[in-house]
């Protein structure tokens, strides 16, 4: 029994970095879908038809910072940025927008803005996986290496 359950364990571990990958690419792209309809109106929601500029503001740091972490590019930066931008919307937009602070998630309507700031704040410190442009390039810079230092030799 303890032997399957750690057979069990071990795969699941083989494929804990590719749906670490998956995970920043699902986060990167619904926070991307937040950045399209803020910024171009699609789907033409009526929450965000006439929106203030800082929810603007929001909107482009969401569809550029998302774009990068659906492709795995400058992920960690990307992720931390887009956590504090979750966190001010949570306190901001959901905790505070009635002038009187609201505390409970499900009262405020706020729970995506925390789950997204987790979510965030664990991408940057975990990374963005094998499967990005990061990894990529990590890998590209590692291999042209010794042949620099041959060139250089």
């Amino acid at each position: 029994m303890v032997e399957s359950a750690m057979n069990v364990d071990r795969l699941a571990a083989s494929f804990q970095p590719y749906l670490l990958s998956l995970f920043r690419f699902i986060t990167g792209l619904l926070l991307f879908q937040y950045g399209v309809a803020k910024i171009f109106k699609f789907p033409a929601l009526a929450y965000f038809a006439n929106i203030p500029p800082l929810i603007q503001a929001a909107g482009w740091l969401e569809l550029v910072l998302g774009a990068l972490l659906m492709i795995g590019l400058l992920s960690r930066i990307s992720a931390f940025i887009l956590s504090g931008e979750m966190a001010f919307a949570y306190f901001m937009g959901h905790m505070l927008k009635t002038g009187e602070p609201v505390l409970l998630p499900l009262n405020n309507g706020g729970t995506a803005a925390i789950l997204f700031c987790f979510a965030c704040l664990y991408l940057a410190t975990a990374g963005g996986g094998p499967v990005s442009v990061d990894t990529a390039i990590w890998r590209a810079s590692r291999d042209e290496e010794p042949h620099f230092r041959q060139a250089a030799e």
